[in-house]
């Protein structure tokens, strides 16, 4: 991916007005961003831990909601439907998006699982692997066949945002 400065990812938001994209808290260490190894950039805002952004190159960005972890499946494992990434309990959240347009300000919105993180890149090319998991499933693709795997994957979970 390539660099993107701020004040672009601020104008790139497709499911949010103006006065959230501005409210959104970028990382501090965003200046450090491994851009050559993202598909897309996802962060939590520190400022407010349930709400979170991603941005796909082109670029376009999407504000998410991450829905608070509760009790029930604590002991479970489970997988990142972005990056097929098989996480321990607490590696994955739900994360839903208001839908764009007018059917986002009727309160309508999509959501899918997500690594919590928001990291799938950096777990498709190994330079970070998922906490305590126990099991580890081996693929037989090529880290280009997962990347594509997962751009086809976000790629449907934003037409679905931005679908009318």
């Amino acid at each position: 991916m390539e660099p993107i400065s701020e004040a672009t990812i601020r104008t790139s938001f497709r499911n949010c007005s103006k006065g959230e994209a501005g409210r959104i808290k970028l990382p501090a260490d965003f200046s450090a961003t491994p851009w050559d190894d993202l598909d897309f950039y996802g962060w939590i805002d520190p400022s407010a831990p349930q709400r979170a952004a991603i941005v796909l190159p082109g670029p376009d960005a999407f504000v998410l909601r991450k829905a608070e972890r509760g009790r029930a499946g604590a002991g479970r494992s489970s997988m990142c439907q972005i990056c097929l990434t098989d996480h321990a309990a607490g590696g994955v959240s739900l994360f839903t998006a208001p839908r764009a347009g007018a059917a986002g300000r009727n309160g309508n919105s999509v959501g899918d699982y997500f690594c919590s993180d928001l990291a799938c890149s950096l777990y498709l090319r190994g330079k970070r692997t998922p906490k305590l998991r126990l099991v580890r499933f081996e693929e037989t693709l090529t880290v280009d066949e997962k990347i594509t795997r997962a751009t086809v994957k976000l790629t449907a979970f934003t037409a679905r945002v931005l679908a009318p």
